[in-house]
């Protein structure tokens, strides 16, 4: 008889405490894994062409200096494309026009027969390397030159970008609109 009591005394007093004890105890944090976000670029193909042709500082400060000579007759066969959005800073090469990359592939068509229209015979995309941005669109447009049968305009990338240009020196930067040295000193 004196058993029985026991085991109750046990069931009663022993599995309340183990059961609260257990309930009680930290439990770890639920973990969520979030997914990286994709580059803005996942959304498109692949250049096909992964190093397009390269036109450097010195022949774009070139063809702006021809230009120059000749705008008189409002004639310029080329057109120079700053991709950059948020990192817009510092200054931007006089005559460029700023669409940036992210709004760019869309616009592939309605770009090439605006500039097809104006008689523009060469594009030249830059950012602030044209490692990533600018090689990518001089990449697109270029396939889409292809795909038209064009061999009349090039899609050329500045080599070095912005950053190369803004940091070789007076020549270059008197050819740049809202020029900032202070941007390019950081960088």
């Amino acid at each position: 008889m004196s058993f029985v009591p026991t085991i109750l005394r046990l069931t009663r007093f022993s599995l309340p405490r183990a059961c609260s004890a257990k309930m009680s105890a930290p439990q770890p944090e639920p973990t969520t894994t979030v997914a990286p976000t994709p580059p803005w670029h996942a959304a498109y193909p692949v250049p096909r062409k992964a190093e397009p042709q390269g036109a450097t500082r010195e022949e774009v400060l070139a063809m702006l200096k021809t230009q120059l000579k000749d705008e008189h007759d409002g004639s310029r066969d080329f057109l120079l494309i700053d991709l950059r959005r948020i990192d817009h800073e510092g200054g931007t090469i006089r005559g460029s026009i700023n669409l940036p990359a992210q709004s760019l592939y869309p616009t592939i068509p309605t770009l090439y027969s605006v500039l097809k229209a104006a008689g523009v015979r060469k594009v030249v995309w830059y950012c602030s390397s044209s490692r990533g941005r600018g090689t990518r669109a001089a990449g697109w447009f270029s396939h889409y030159l292809s795909g038209q049968g064009d061999n009349d305009m090039q899609s050329l990338v500045l080599v070095d970008g912005i950053k190369g240009w803004a940091t070789a020196g007076p020549e270059y930067t008197e050819w740049m609109d809202e020029y900032d040295e202070s941007v390019w000193l950081k960088s």
